[in-house]
C-alpha cells in the first residue's frame, strides 16, 4: 500500500511541474496523497478530513498542499461556506511561509486582499491597505485584472467617504493605468508573434494554439478593467474639477517640476488643453526642463492655433525623449493620425508600426492601416480583380486588432468581415482563374496577397 502512495505522490508532485518539496519521512508521502488524491479529483468533502494532518505533520513537505488547499477552500467559499473564508487566507500565507522561493507575493497578497473585499472583511480603508500593501511590496507579479480595479474602486470609494484626497486618487490611476498597459503590451507581443506565424502558414502546435487563446481572453480581461478604470474615475477628473483644484495651488507649487507635470498631464488626458491654466502649466514645465511632456504639450497648443506641421515637430521630439514605452507609442500614434488626416498615407504607415512596436496591443493602429489600404484600392491594382484583391490585406490588418486589442474586438471584427465581402468573391475568383495565384502591389501599399484557393 505504502508503495502505491508513494508512486502516486510522484506523480502528483510531477504534475505541478518542477516543483520541490521537502525531504520528510515516508509516512508524509502516504499522508499528503490522502488530501492531494481526491482534491485533484475535485473531491474536497472526501480531501477536507485529511486536510489538518497534513499541515500539522508535514507542513514543509509539498507545495502541493497549499495549492490544492486554496483550491478546495475556494470552492467551500463559493458555495457559501463563509467558515472555510479564514482557511483560505491561511492557506495563502502559509505557502508565503513555507514556499517563500515558490510563491509570487504580490499575486498571493492580492489573493489575500481581494478575498477580504469579496466577503466585506473590515472596513474599505483596511481593505484598501490589503492592496496596496500588495502592490507596494511585489508590483511585478500583482497582475490580477480584477484585483488591480478593485484596488483603484477603493481609493475612489475613500475619496468620497473624506478618507482620501482627490490627488490620492489621480495618482493611483495613473499607477494602476500604465501597468495594465505594460501588462498588455507584455501579452500582445507574444500573441502577435503567434499570430504572425499562423499566417505565415505554420502550424501552431496545440500547447501554441491554447497560449495564443490564453493571450486573447487576458488582454480582453485587462481591455474591460481599463474602460471600468475611466468609469470609475467619471466626473472626478473633468475638467469643472481639475481646473479649479489646480489653480489653486499653481502659485505654491510652479516650481515643483514633479507637481507642474502632474497637473499638465491631468488636463491633457481629460481635453482641458483649451483653458488658459493649460497653457500657464506648459510654458512653465518647458521653462524648469523641457521633457517629452512638455514638448507634446507644445504640440497640442500647435495643433489648437492650426499649426499641423509645428505640431509633428513637437511630437517628434517628445517620442525621442520619452523612455516609457507605452507613452511612446501614444505620441507616434498621435502622429501617424495627423499624417493620415493628411492623406499621407505611407508616412502614416509607418508611424503607426513604429507605435506598435512600442506597444503591440494597441489594435487600433491596425485598423487605421486597414482602412487606409481599403480607401486606396482604386489606385492599387492594374485590373478591377486586383484592385478588390486589396481588401484581403485589410482583412489580415483587421484580424490582427482583434487579437491584440479586446478594447475594439467588435469594431474590428466587423471591419474584417465588411473588407472580406468588398475582397473578390468566390464566382469573381473561378470566372479570372485566379485560385492560388499571388498579386503583388505597385503602390504606396506595397507587399503582396494570395488568391484563396476554391
Amino acid at each position: 500500500m505504502k508503495l502505491k502512495f508513494t508512486l502516486l505522490l510522484i506523480l502528483i508532485v510531477v504534475g505541478f511541474g518542477n516543483k520541490t518539496f521537502a525531504q520528510a519521512p515516508n509516512d508524509c508521502y502516504e499522508t499528503l496523497s490522502l488530501f492531494v488524491e481526491p482534491a485533484k479529483a475535485k473531491n474536497y468533502a472526501g480531501a477536507l478530513p485529511h486536510y489538518d494532518k497534513v499541515i500539522n505533520e508535514c507542513p514543509k513537505f509539498s507545495l502541493a498542499t497549499y495549492q490544492y488547499g486554496a483550491k478546495m477552500f475556494s470552492y467551500f467559499v463559493k458555495k457559501g461556506d463563509k467558515s472555510k473564508i479564514n482557511d483560505l487566507i491561511k492557506s495563502y500565507d502559509y505557502q508565503m511561509s513555507y514556499f517563500p522561493t515558490k510563491t509570487k507575493k504580490g499575486k498571493t497578497l492580492a489573493k489575500i486582499a481581494q478575498v477580504k473585499y469579496d466577503n466585506s472583511i473590515g472596513t474599505k480603508m483596511q481593505q484598501y491597505l490589503a492592496f496596496d500593501n500588495a502592490y507596494k511590496d511585489d508590483a511585478t507579479t500583482f497582475t490580477s485584472p480584477k484585483s488591480l480595479y478593485t484596488y483603484f474602486s477603493l481609493a475612489v470609494d475613500l475619496y468620497e467617504t473624506g478618507e482620501k484626497p482627490v490627488e490620492d486618487v489621480f495618482d493611483l490611476y495613473e499607477i494602476v493605468y500604465l501597468k495594465i498597459e505594460n501588462e498588455k503590451i507584455i501579452l500582445a507581443t507574444k500573441a502577435t508573434e503567434l499570430y504572425d506565424k499562423q499566417e505565415a502558414g505554420e502550424q501552431l502546435s496545440s500547447k501554441e494554439a491554447k497560449k495564443l487563446k490564453g493571450y486573447g481572453t487576458n488582454l480582453n480581461a485587462y481591455g474591460m478593467v481599463t474602460s471600468s478604470l475611466k468609469g470609475k474615475l467619471g466626473k472626478l477628473a473633468d475638467c469643472e474639477n481639475l481646473v479649479p483644484l489646480y489653480s489653486k495651488d499653481f502659485e505654491e507649487n510652479k516650481d515643483d517640476i514633479d507637481w507642474v507635470k502632474k497637473a499638465a498631464s491631468r488636463l491633457s488626458v481629460k481635453e482641458c488643453t483649451e483653458e488658459p491654466l493649460f497653457l500657464k502649466l506648459v510654458k512653465q514645465l518647458d521653462n524648469l526642463a523641457p521633457t517629452s511632456e512638455s514638448k507634446l504639450y507644445l504640440s497640442q497648443l500647435e495643433r489648437n492655433k492650426g499649426n499641423i506641421s509645428k505640431s509633428i515637430e513637437y511630437l517628434e521630439e517628445s517620442a525621442e525623449m520619452q523612455s516609457n514605452n507605452s507613452k511612446k507609442s501614444r505620441i507616434y500614434f498621435r502622429i501617424a493620425e495627423l499624417k493620415r488626416n493628411k492623406g499621407s498615407y505611407r508616412s502614416a504607415r509607418s508611424y503607426y508600426n513604429k507605435s506598435l512596436k512600442y506597444n503591440p496591443s494597441n489594435g487600433r493602429c491596425y485598423l487605421r492601416i486597414a482602412q487606409m489600404y481599403s480607401k486606396s484600392s482604386n489606385d492599387c491594382g492594374a485590373s478591377v480583380f486586383e484592385k478588390r484583391a486589396v481588401n484581403w490585406l485589410a482583412a489580415n490588418m483587421a484580424d490582427k486588432a482583434v487579437i491584440v486589442d479586446a478594447s475594439i474586438k467588435s469594431e474590428a471584427r466587423a471591419a474584417a468581415n465588411s473588407y472580406r465581402q468588398r475582397a473578390p468573391s468566390k464566382s469573381d475568383i473561378f470566372t479570372d482563374g485566379m485560385a492560388g495565384k499571388t498579386i503583388s502591389f505597385n503602390c504606396w501599399i506595397g507587399g503582396s496577397v494570395k488568391v484563396p484557393n476554391l
